[in-house]
């Protein structure tokens, strides 16, 4: 302790809420979103925001569609809401770049990869 500040104490707690130092969300949920979306080229993160904006990707042999991601690390917990995954799609018609409905199981689908994933993350890093 240094005057008055229990720096091992504040260093547990953080760990304890899955944060780490400089984070203002739950690091397993942000390394595991950054996971998750690593195959899209990532335009912008902001770790103190919680957001992870994506540039525009395109699949392999769909040279007709692309998509771009937004997430959000909702807070410091570990939790099944804790993270908002939103795709966007756009088709090519007659050479320009059209709006595309994304279905709403595809941003749940996202979700539980991100949560899986964090789940994994914290599992090893009990492990250790």
């Amino acid at each position: 302790m240094v005057f008055g500040v229990d720096k091992d104490r504040e260093a547990r707690e953080a760990a304890a809420a899955g944060g780490a130092a400089g984070l203002s969300v739950n690091a397993y949920l942000w390394r595991a979103t950054l996971d998750t979306l690593s195959f899209m080229p990532l335009a912008s993160a902001d770790p103190f925001g919680g957001t992870i904006i994506t540039d525009w990707y395109t699949p392999a042999g769909a040279t007709n569609e692309r998509f771009r991601a937004q997430a959000y690390v909702l807070g410091r917990q570990l939790r099944s809401d804790g993270v908002k995954v939103q795709l966007f799609r756009q088709t090519l018609e007659r050479g320009q770049w059209v709006d595309s409905p994304v279905s709403a199981s595809t941003n749940a689908d996202m979700e539980d990869k991100v949560l899986a994933r964090a789940r994994e993350l914290r599992s090893q890093s009990a492990a250790r």
